[in-house]
């Protein structure tokens, strides 16, 4: 009964996974991509800036020579994992909250995320709901970590990452399933 439920099971998953393959006419798409490209539009050429721009701003942060607002806009278990030390976090779906605290239209705020989708949707609001001053780090902790910049979380303290993984290692996927399938 077990391996007919599960055999089942992937036959609906299969099944449902080709349904949406062949609907792949979603006029949601194209409204989403045109939408974006106008969030985008809002943010000025000369406040997107790379990864050593966003380094020397941040030390300057740090050293107390320059009064900016470094947020960070991935979600909190992404922050917890790692984060550049010294920054802000607020989750990109509650950019709604950054108002509240940063009262200064004029007010130099620096958004990022792990490479700029979410970070481009957050700077396009700020700018599109009065802010004058708020730069789009395009390349997030992507590019911090292959440009060699150091992270911090709360268990191990400052850390660099030497290979920005997408996705899991086949070692990492491999343990994975040896230790669940230990559990039976």
């Amino acid at each position: 009964m077990k391996k007919f439920f599960v055999v089942s099971l992937a036959v609906l998953f299969i099944l449902s996974a080709a349904a949406l393959a062949f609907a792949g006419d979603n006029p949601l798409r194209a409204k989403e991509k045109a939408f974006n490209n106008e969030i985008a539009s809002l943010i000025p050429n000369d406040h997107i800036v790379n990864a050593q721009q966003f380094h020397k701003v941040w030390e300057e942060v740090l050293a107390g020579k320059r009064n900016a607002y470094l947020i960070d806009v991935r979600t909190d278990t992404e922050f917890t994992a790692f984060h550049i030390e010294g920054t802000d976090h607020v989750q990109a779906g509650h950019w709604y909250t950054i108002p509240k605290k940063i009262k200064d239209p004029n007010a130099e705020i620096y958004i990022w995320c792990r490479t700029k989708h979410r970070a481009k949707y957050v700077t396009g609001f700020l700018y599109k709901i009065g802010y004058k001053n708020v730069y789009l780090y395009n390349e997030g902790v992507v590019g911090w970590a292959k440009a060699g910049y150091p992270f911090v979380n709360a268990c191990t303290g400052e850390f660099k990452i030497f290979k920005y993984r997408k996705k899991p290692s086949k070692a990492e996927k491999s343990y994975k399933w040896r230790f669940w399938n230990s559990f039976k």
